[in-house]
C-alpha cells in the first residue's frame, strides 16, 4: 500500500504569540509537527504495519519544515518531499494546489493528514486536495479499517458519529482520539539519517507563481484586547440587576 501524509510545520502550541509590524513573529520560536498530523503519521505507520508498503510525508514550506520531516521519519515513515519555493506564500488554495501537482504524479492508494492546523485552523487543505485530485474524502475520522481495497471510517460529526464505507484510493483527515502518536525512538533517529528526503520546487511541478496566486487576501492582524478585571456586583438581586444593565449599555455597548 502506497501511503502518503501530507505535514504542515506549526508553532510548539506553548509558544506566546506576539504580533510585529502585522505579521507573526518566529524570533527564537520553537517549531513543531501540526497535533493533528501527528495523528496522520501514527495512522500511516498502524497502516503499514498491517498491510505492509511504503509512507511517504509531504510537506509544503519553508527549509525549517524538514526537521518536521526528519521527525516523522525518526517515527516511521519512509521517505520524505518537502516542497520548499520563495514563490509559495499563499492561502489553502494554493497549497492545494501544488500538493495536486505533486500527488497526481504518484501511485498512491491512500492519503492521511490532520483535520485542521493550529495555526490557521481552516481545515481547508485536505477537502481541497481530495476535490482537485478526483477521490473520495472524509474528515474528522477516530476510527479507519481497511480490507480489500475499501476502507470503514468513523467520523465525528459535532458531537455525534457516522460510519462511511469509502473505495480506495481516498484520503482522511485524523481527529484526536484515531489513535496515540507514538515518539521517535534513538534507533529511529538514527535510521531516519539514511532515508530518502527529496526537496523540489515549483518548476519541478511544472508549476508558475501565477498558478498558485492566492484568491484572499489578508488585510489586517491583530491580537485580541487585553482583559479588562471583572467586576463585583453588590446589594440584593434588584440592585445588582439594575447594575449589570447598566454595565452591558455603557461599557459593553450590547445592548
Amino acid at each position: 500500500m502506497n501511503i502518503y501524509v501530507i505535514m504542515k510545520q506549526t508553532f510548539d502550541t506553548e509558544e506566546k504569540i506576539v504580533i510585529h509590524n502585522g505579521e507573526v513573529s518566529d524570533e527564537g520560536v520553537k517549531y513543531i509537527i501540526n497535533p493533528y498530523d501527528e495523528y496522520a503519521v501514527e495512522e500511516a505507520i498502524r497502516q503499514k504495519e498491517q498491510h505492509g508498503g511504503t509512507i511517504v510525508v509531504v510537506s509544503v514550506g519553508p527549509d525549517r519544515c524538514a526537521e518536521a520531516l526528519r521527525t516523522a521519519l525518526a517515527t516511521g515513515a519512509d521517505e520524505a518531499v518537502l516542497i520548499s519555493d520563495e514563490r509559495i506564500n499563499g492561502d489553502e488554495l494554493s497549497i492545494s494546489k501544488v500538493l495536486a501537482a505533486y500527488l497526481g504524479k504518484q501511485p498512491f492508494d491512500l492519503i492521511l493528514g490532520g483535520n485542521f492546523s493550529v495555526d490557521n485552523g481552516a481545515g481547508q487543505v485536505a477537502v481541497r486536495l481530495a476535490y482537485l485530485l478526483n477521490i473520495p474524502h472524509a474528515s474528522s475520522i477516530t476510527k479507519l479499517v481497511i480490507s480489500a481495497g475499501k476502507s470503514v471510517v468513523l467520523r465525528d460529526a459535532e458531537g455525534d458519529s457516522e460510519t462511511l464505507e469509502i473505495t480506495l484510493p481516498a484520503l482522511f483527515t485524523a481527529q484526536q482520539g484515531l489513535n496515540d502518536p507514538r515518539y521517535p525512538s534513538l534507533p529511529g533517529i538514527m535510521k531516519a539519517k539514511k532515508k530518502p528526503f527529496q526537496t523540489i520546487g515549483l518548476d519541478d511541478l511544472g508549476l508558475t507563481g501565477d498558478d498558485i496566486a492566492s484568491k484572499t487576501k489578508r488585510l489586517s492582524l491583530t491580537l485580541p484586547p487585553t482583559r479588562k478585571a471583572g467586576h463585583i456586583l453588590k446589594g440584593d438581586y434588584h440592585e445588582q440587576t439594575a447594575q449589570l444593565v447598566h454595565l452591558l449599555r455603557t461599557e459593553a455597548k450590547l445592548i
